[in-house]
């Protein structure tokens, strides 16, 4: 199992791309897969998949989904400075939060 840096939850940034312009959005990380090491982002890339009816009445056609890309190229965004950043570690209480390296906010997910 791989370790990723960002969470189901958090606001990303993508840093790389520009074939579909999605270089410098951001989105909400859905559901993150360490085996992979692939995350899938709100609103980025997307991908059109024909679907057929199932069944009898059900409308067949083209449906726009988001597809995985590798957790590599996000960077989590700080809450508090709003730009993209690298994840420190403290430990507060016992417990172990995520910070972020430029201005030390806690990064929540």
């Amino acid at each position: 199992m791989n370790k990723i840096h960002v969470k189901t939850g958090d606001t990303v940034m993508l840093m790389v791309g520009d074939k579909k312009g999605d270089k410098g959005k951001t989105g909400k990380v859905l559901t993150v897969s360490p085996k992979e090491g692939k995350v899938i982002v709100e609103g980025i890339n997307m991908v059109t998949k024909h679907v057929k009816p199932r069944q009898q009445g059900q409308l067949g056609g083209r449906v726009q989904a988001e597809s995985p890309i590798y957790a590599c190229k996000v960077m989590p965004v700080c809450p508090k400075c709003n730009k993209p950043t690298r994840i420190g570690h403290k430990i507060e209480d016992g417990k172990k939060i995520r910070v972020c390296k430029h201005c030390g906010a806690e990064l929540k997910y």
